[in-house]
């Protein structure tokens, strides 16, 4: 386990090459999920929880660590499988996601593996609407599931997607209506998001469910055209499956048909780190998920 907490602190080199590393644990049985270690602040033993009232019945409780109250989601009960037990032999795994921290009760920490984006893939085309992955992979031989964290999020705080009136106002003046982007984000929930905040500017989205999606498209529009005549610009989240964001990115850049398109990443991750890839694959821009009016403003002035 001390092993495991100590590379949770580390930064590594993966960013920009199609690469992550993923936290394996267990909530209630053997199936094993994942969460990118870019997430993660830290992992430890689960402190004692303080229970208060009108919680939110995901919610086991609440733990101060390091001066911060943190809520903590039992990630069993928010995917719909049974409660942990025994908390004093479960851990939580303190994670950074949409400018916030919440703290997941996990009932075991196993390893951290090294992947490449290209074996993670989207999940079963049969899985349905209601379930709770964002992608799949294979370790040892058994399949791990990566939560959509965004979409457990939202179910029990739901993220705010209104523009104001003065943004809205302003989308003339920009010339923003009828106006076309691309949206890459694996996550079906946060592709809604912004579709929303956009189509209150006036923007029509096409949206694409991942980096290899979106510039599937891409390619395709270029065949009827040039690219500008048909989109704005590319709205892309970092971590998805097949082709993260920065791979998109420096492809875009890499194409003569697409190499002058603006590149927004648009991520719940965050930290210095993602600064200098942004610069180094090309990106015109970043933004930490979600606030609606500043997403509105950078897409109004890109365009």
């Amino acid at each position: 386990m001390a092993s495991i907490l100590d590379s949770v602190n580390q930064l590594t080199q993966l960013v920009g090459q199609n690469r992550l590393e993923l936290l394996l644990f267990k909530l209630v049985g053997r199936q094993r999920f994942g969460i990118n270690v870019f997430k993660v602040r830290e992992v430890l033993q689960c402190p004692a929880l303080t229970i208060m009232p009108k919680l939110h019945p995901f919610v086991r409780g609440v733990a101060h660590i390091r001066g911060q109250t943190i809520s903590v989601i039992d990630l069993s009960l928010a995917t719909g499988g049974k409660p942990i037990q025994d908390l004093t032999q479960c851990f939580i795994i303190i994670a950074e996601y949409n400018r916030s921290v919440q703290g997941f009760l996990v009932s075991s920490v196993e390893r951290i593996i090294n992947m490449n984006w290209e074996a993670i893939l989207p999940p079963p085309k049969g899985a349905g609407r209601l379930n709770y992955m964002t992608a799949v992979t294979e370790v040892d031989g058994e399949l791990v599931e990566i939560l959509d964290v965004e979409k457990i999020l939202d179910e029990i705080s739901p993220v705010n997607t209104h523009v104001s009136e003065d943004v809205v106002a302003s989308s003339e003046a920009h010339h923003t209506r009828g106006r076309m982007v691309l949206v890459a984000d694996d996550s079906s929930v946060a592709r809604k998001q912004v579709e929303r905040a956009l189509n209150a500017i006036g923007v029509k989205c096409l949206l694409a469910k991942d980096g290899k999606d979106a510039l599937t498209m891409l390619l395709d529009m270029l065949e009827k055209g040039p690219i500008e005549e048909q989109i704005g610009l590319v709205i892309s989240d970092i971590e998805m499956p097949e082709m993260d964001g920065y791979t998109l990115t420096a492809e875009i850049r890499n194409h003569p048909g697409l190499k002058d398109l603006h590149v927004i990443l648009h991520t719940s991750l965050s930290g210095v780190f993602n600064q200098a890839m942004v610069q180094k694959v090309g990106a015109n821009n970043f933004i930490a998920k979600f606030h609606p009016d500043e997403l509105a403003k950078a897409v109004q002035d890109a365009l």
